[in-house]
């Protein structure tokens, strides 16, 4: 048996090079891989990995982009007419197993033209597959072949596909402005937009989890001893959160049988924030219209310049430097003390 085996077919010339593992088609390197299994598989793990929206334009891209050096191909032919090379592709196509391809209803005025496909590689990938429809390889392939001999950018349209149950594919094309360029970017565009949202939705939630956690660790009402209660203001409080702490003391006042409500202000911050000062003012009165007296504690020097300057009166208030004076104060106006 000769090493460097070749045959014609149709006009087309096939080679071998077994000593060097080499299949010649035309010319050029070629490979066979058997369409049931090894093809589709390739295929499917492409579409496992990239999923189908972002496979589709993966297999549009490449065969767009293969049909433009089928096109320079055949433009680089001595004496290149269109509608020789589209005979010839055709018949090359053909004999190597990409299945029969007719050419109908070509208008080089208007560079439109269908293609009928029947039988192609693609449609037995799909068919191995189980696909209810059909993928975009050939048809975009065969766009990037006409755009290049015809030298416009030239789009398809799937009419209908063979793996649908009819006898062919039939596909349309025409001049256009869609480019495999324009569906990559949009497709990048669209990703990065899902990310943001996706992002924006984690950050919504992390935030939502961050005020609960905020809200039940903040300004926490703890009762010392029989009818004082002590809540620490820890912060900067915003209309939000002074509505929600003033909302949760009164509600648990009465049940503490709170006769002294302690604020201790020493982790409160006021700098440039007179609001938390009318804060201090308005969960005092309130406290009092339930029978519960509000005590400070520990005003700072610069706390107090705040107050002074707000213009509010304290002077409802008793205000004592340290928790443990304000408790045993509280405990003698209950006739009661620490022994």
């Amino acid at each position: 048996m000769s090493e460097h085996p070749n045959i014609h077919v149709g006009g087309l010339q096939f080679e071998w090079e077994l000593d060097k593992g080499r299949f010649i088609f035309e010319g050029e390197d070629a490979v066979l891989f058997w369409i049931p299994t090894a093809m589709r598989d390739l295929f499917t793990t492409i579409e496992e990995i990239s999923g189908e929206e972002a496979s589709n334009v993966v297999f549009e891209t490449a065969g767009f982009r293969q049909g433009l050096l089928v096109a320079d191909y055949f433009n680089k032919i001595k004496d290149f007419d269109v509608k020789k090379a589209s005979e010839l592709i055709t018949t090359t196509y053909a004999s190597a197993g990409w299945g029969r391809a007719v050419m109908k209803d070509m208008d080089f005025d208007q560079k439109t033209l269908t293609i009928e496909l029947k039988d192609s590689w693609e449609h037995k990938i799909n068919a191995a597959q189980g696909k209810k429809t059909g993928s975009n390889f050939l048809p975009a392939h065969y766009a990037g072949i006409f755009t290049g001999l015809l030298h416009t950018n030239i789009w398809y349209k799937v009419v209908r596909y063979q793996i649908e149950g009819h006898d062919s594919t039939i596909i349309e094309y025409f001049p256009s402005d869609i480019t495999v360029s324009h569906n990559i970017h949009q497709l990048a565009r669209k990703k990065e937009a899902e990310q943001i949202i996706q992002l924006e939705a984690l950050v919504e939630d992390k935030t939502r989890e961050l005020k609960e956690l905020v809200k039940q660790l903040s300004s926490p009402i703890i009762p010392i001893l029989d009818g004082i209660v002590v809540v620490p203001l820890i912060g900067k409080y915003d209309d939000e959160r002074a509505e929600e702490l003033i909302e949760k003391t009164l509600k648990n006042l009465p049940q503490y049988k709170a006769k002294y409500l302690v604020l201790d202000l020493t982790a409160l911050d006021v700098e440039d924030d007179p609001h938390s000062i009318q804060f201090i003012e308005n969960i005092g009165k309130a406290s009092s219209l339930i029978g519960t007296q509000t005590i400070l504690v520990g005003i700072s020097p610069s706390m107090s310049m705040t107050i002074s300057s707000s213009g509010l009166d304290f002077s409802q208030f008793d205000c004592f430097q340290t928790l443990q004076h304000s408790i045993h104060y509280a405990l003698g106006q209950l006739g009661r003390k620490i022994l």
